[in-house]
Parts: structure tokens; C-alpha cells; sequence
């Protein structure tokens, strides 16, 4: 039976990621821990997180889950949500603060000169709701998903890859912004597939079945 761990930093809805997980698992086991050790023991390990990023560096430091997080990114089955996505790059302008440096590029805000609609009107920032994801890349993070479906972000920051070749998804909202990256084992997302109805099941269940 495959375990996979949640890592629990303190930060973000972790019990609707898991609970998500559960119900695409197929027998597999989800552990929402805080201890590296079971975070290293686990065969796939998803990195869920939402709020400020310091203030999920901060945590990811003071409970020890550095080490553990880079680890599994380089080794085994791993999916990042939202911040969990965020905090693979370099560096943040949220805080001026500094990622996992996993994969070279940053974390950016939205430019408010850019928040304008199709029709003229502002877009607000946080970007909250439902968007269409672009897929850019044939990976099995996608299977049986249609391209332009609809998933739901709630950001204010957005990551630019310094190598475009990581992209798995663009999304558009006042500018293109990278939504999703596929990198060897590491699949990550800006959007939430825990709160993304069937659509967002159907890529976790996509995660659980995956063999990088």
C-alpha cells in the first residue's frame, strides 16, 4: 500500500487536501504529518499551503521541513498547491523573501497597471474564482482533463519559471501566468484542485496514478 504524506507546516486547508486525496487514493494511505521523518518515509508527498509566504517559510523552517520537502522534490512523486508551488523558486517578492530554490525563477504580484478585463473594467487582486487553465504540455497530470477546463485560485502572486520549458499551464488574468509546472517527478499548481469539484479530482487521482 503506497503512502502519501501531506506535509502539515501549519498553513492552508490541509484537511480538505487530504480528505480530497482519500477519495482518489485507490487503497493508498494519506498521513497529514509534520514529522520529516515520515514525510521521508512516504512514497509520494504533496505540499498544500495558502496565506502569506514568509510566513509558510518561517513555518516550513521552524518545524525541520526543509531538508525533508527538498528531498522528496528530488526524489519521489511530489505535487505542490499554491504556495506549495510558489516555494519551489528562488525568491519571492511577497516579503522579499526566499524559496526552496528547487527551480530557478520568482514569485511575482500581480501588476496593478495589468488588472484590466476584456471588457475594460478592473480585475480585483487576490484572483478568487474559477479560471481556465491552458495546457501547454502533453503530461499525465492532464489525462482525461479537457484543455481551457476550469479550476479555483485564490492568489495574489504568480511564479515565473526562468525556464519556460517547466510550464504544464498557462492561465490568463490581466496578463498569461504560469498555472501549473511539470518538471521530472515534480508537478505543481497555482490553482486549488481541492476545491475544484470533479475537474480538480480527476488530477489528484491523475497525481496518485503517476509513475515519473
Amino acid at each position: 500500500m503506497s503512502t502519501v504524506a501531506v506535509v502539515d507546516y501549519g498553513m492552508g486547508n490541509l484537511r480538505s487536501v487530504a480528505k480530497a486525496i482519500e477519495h482518489v487514493a485507490e487503497g493508498g494511505r494519506v498521513v497529514v504529518t509534520a514529522d520529516p521523518a515520515l514525510v521521508a518515509a512516504a512514497d509520494r508527498v504533496v505540499v498544500p499551503g495558502q496565506g502569506a509566504m514568509p510566513d509558510c517559510m518561517r513555518e516550513l523552517d521552524a518545524r525541520g521541513l526543509r531538508a525533508a520537502v527538498i528531498r522528496a522534490a528530488a526524489e519521489k512523486p511530489f505535487l505542490g498547491i499554491c504556495i506549495g508551488l510558489q516555494m519551489l523558486f528562488e525568491h519571492s517578492e511577497e516579503g522579499d523573501v526566499a524559496g526552496l530554490g528547487v527551480l530557478p525563477g520568482r514569485v511575482c504580484r500581480f501588476p496593478a497597471t495589468a488588472m484590466v478585463a476584456v471588457d475594460g473594467g478592473r480585475l480585483k487582486v487576490p484572483h478568487m474564482g474559477w479560471n481556465e487553465v491552458r495546457q501547454v504540455s502533453a503530461h499525465p497530470l492532464w489525462n482525461g482533463i479537457a484543455d481551457n477546463s476550469r479550476f479555483y485560485f485564490v492568489h495574489s502572486y504568480y511564479v515565473e519559471p526562468a525556464d519556460f520549458a517547466v510550464a504544464a499551464a498557462m492561465t490568463q488574468y490581466g496578463i498569461p501566468f504560469t498555472s501549473a509546472i511539470a518538471r521530472d517527478n515534480i508537478v505543481a499548481v497555482q490553482f486549488h484542485p481541492e476545491k475544484s469539484a470533479q475537474t480538480g479530482l480527476q488530477l489528484l487521482g491523475n497525481f496518485m496514478r503517476w509513475r515519473p
